[in-house]
């Protein structure tokens, strides 16, 4: 697989990373070029076929609008906010994809060397990335404290996305019946949470 240099001239992955509400990572895949669009990665992924195979007993993964909609994948809503509830859906939206922000922060802030950058073979660079999510699980299974933050890491952003994947219309369904379940009335006891097990993002790492 070719390996180009991004926009910022130098040269990256797209790493996809799944995590949990304890900002544990459950799946991470590191195998693809900064380039590559974010739902080509999860298409070809093995958390795709493990929540088609229902192993998260019917759970289900928060993500941007760059992966689509699907029975087990919800994204925010990008056309007009109509009602309430889809606001609050979207609000809520935000709120939970935070928990992988978080996640990416603490990861990168534990092992700098994921901002700054890897001058190594892209194979050991692959495995490096892998070591470095067992040990940051290992790190918050014990409640380690972060480091003192000394050095000054850039972030490198989100990778630029074309347009939003075109949603189905059965998997829209899926989405609309959970917002009117859960979001038609910000006095339902359960507004504010999308139930959900786990949180999908992709970020650049070089």
């Amino acid at each position: 697989m070719d390996f180009d240099a991004n926009r910022k001239g130098y040269f990256s992955l797209n790493v996809q990373a799944v995590c949990d509400p304890d900002l544990k990572i459950v799946d991470v895949v590191v195998r693809w070029p900064g380039s590559t669009h974010d739902a080509t990665i999860f298409e070809y992924s093995y958390i795709k076929t493990r929540m088609e195979q229902n192993d998260f007993n019917n759970g289900l993964l928060l993500g941007d609008s760059g992966y689509g909609v699907k029975s087990y994948i919800l994204t925010p809503l990008l056309n007009p906010i109509i009602t309430a509830a889809e606001h609050r859906y979207n609000q809520s939206h935000i709120r939970t994809r935070n928990i992988i922000e978080r996640m990416f922060g603490v990861w990168k802030r534990r092992f700098p060397v994921l901002s700054l950058g890897l001058k190594l073979e892209i194979e050991v660079i692959q495995d490096v990335i892998v070591a470095t999510t067992v040990l940051h699980n290992i790190a918050r299974a014990e409640n380690e404290e972060l480091p003192e933050d000394e050095i000054g890491i850039e972030d490198v952003g989100d990778i630029p996305q074309p347009d939003p994947v075109q949603h189905r219309g059965t998997d829209n369904a899926v989405r609309q019946a959970l917002i009117d379940d859960y979001f038609s009335s910000k006095d339902d006891n359960r507004y504010g949470h999308v139930p959900l097990n786990l949180i999908l993002k992709n970020t650049p790492i070089h």
